[in-house]
């Protein structure tokens, strides 16, 4: 991150040391270098935590140069409300709600149509994975999929980002995006139920995919196979 949102104070109470010195410290050592007004340690948190929040926004946009704004936006406001980040716990999940937040807004705003994710920009997919033609129709899957994803609505868009891209329980998703866990099965069902249809009815597959027996909720720790 190559602009400081505020200037280098001239004393750091708490020792010199660079953002690569300060890489392997614990949170809370951060985020207390940070309050006292420490740089390095603001970009050895925006090094550590610039990836999942670059891949919520990405997911959520399915537009780089909006994911960049998001990710540049979610930490300048971590700078600018730092008295507030606590020190017994990860600040990720103060982080993510702040960037779904300015997703909502930039999506409200400008009406973004959602475009599919690219596997290369979101950093889902390994290279060489699998052997050629099981290869070909697991990324022909992933783009069946990531269309469906594309088409969701925000809010169900949301629950699918944390839980499967991030791997969030569903009380963890309920907790960051600030609704009820009843509310958070809702909207995985509505969401996955529409991706099952997505896949049921994509011609790309030429009717060659045979949808699971639909499930009638969500388990509390279910994780996708």
């Amino acid at each position: 991150m190559t602009d400081h949102p505020a200037g280098r104070t001239a004393a750091e109470p708490l020792g010199a040391a660079s953002a690569d010195e300060l890489a392997g410290c614990p949170d809370d050592v951060l985020i207390r270098r940070l309050q006292a007004g420490d740089l390095d340690a603001f970009e050895a948190l925006f090094a550590r935590y610039r990836t999942p929040i670059y891949r919520t926004a990405y997911a959520m946009t399915g537009d780089p140069h909006f994911a960049e704004e998001v990710l540049q936006d979610t930490f300048a406001r971590a700078y600018q409300r730092r008295a507030i980040l606590r020190t017994d716990m990860s600040p990720l999940g103060w982080l993510h709600r702040v960037a779904l937040n300015l997703c909502y807004s930039r999506l409200d705003r400008r009406r973004l149509k959602a475009e599919p994710i690219d596997d290369s920009e979101a950093g889902l997919v390994r290279d060489g994975d699998g052997e050629p033609p099981e290869h070909a129709e697991r990324m022909e899957l992933q783009a069946i999929v990531r269309d469906g994803i594309a088409a969701l609505a925000p809010k169900h868009r949301s629950v699918v980002v944390l839980y499967y891209l991030h791997g969030f329980s569903l009380q963890e998703t309920s907790t960051l995006l600030d609704v009820r866990l009843g509310t958070v099965k809702s909207r995985l069902h509505y969401a996955l139920r529409s991706l099952r249809l997505q896949l049921e009815g994509d011609r790309r597959f030429g009717g060659a995919y045979t949808p699971p027996a639909p499930a009638q909720h969500v388990e509390a720790e279910a994780r996708p196979t």
